[in-house]
């Protein structure tokens, strides 16, 4: 059986409570979208779209804004498992989150979460009767990072092919909120 070298397992960090939030807050920055997936029964077809999160809280809930009357409204009202899944860039910051997803309509809320590059979708402003908070409830997750960033990463990366040996700069866990 073949051995893999520590230098090519990359580091392993699960996460629990403050620090899996922490580390969702930083990824979730980096990324600004992800795909929401909704109807995610195992074994059948599920729903995507991008998406923009507006706010990640300390508790690690996260929030979008969305049209009430739109297919991933009516899917979360039908079965409110959701996946969420961001990547910053081709070589880091990729996060997926598992979690439950509730649909809100607090004007207070929408207020708080509203910015000005929302009003593309909806057009009467943050008054608009369509607009929804959808509140996602993580569960669990996965990460795939690097240790010293992205900088350092390409540099290692570009050793790597120069030397052949593995510089692997990447550290990855569970999340678990």
């Amino acid at each position: 059986m073949e051995t893999i070298s520590k230098e090519a397992k990359g580091k392993v960090e699960n996460l629990l409570g403050t620090e899996a939030v922490k580390k969702i807050q930083e990824l979730v920055k980096k990324a600004d979208t992800c795909f929401f997936c909704t109807h995610i029964k195992s074994g059948e077809s599920f729903s995507t779209r991008p998406m923009s999160t507006q706010k990640v809280d300390d508790e690690g809930y996260l929030y979008f804004l969305s049209d009430k009357g739109s297919d991933k409204n009516l899917e979360i009202q039908e079965e409110n498992y959701v996946q969420l899944l961001y990547n910053s860039s081709a070589h880091t910051g990729f996060l997926s989150i598992y979690g439950t997803a509730e649909i809100i309509y607090d004007r207070a809320l929408i207020e708080e979460l509203w910015e000005p590059i929302v009003k593309v979708w909806f057009t009467e402003g943050k008054d608009d009767p369509r607009i929804s908070v959808i509140k996602v409830k993580a569960a669990d997750g996965y990460y795939w990072d690097t240790v010293h960033g992205k900088a350092v990463a390409l540099v290692k990366m570009v050793a790597s092919m120069v030397t052949g040996k593995t510089m692997d700069d990447s550290i990855e866990g569970n999340l678990n909120i």
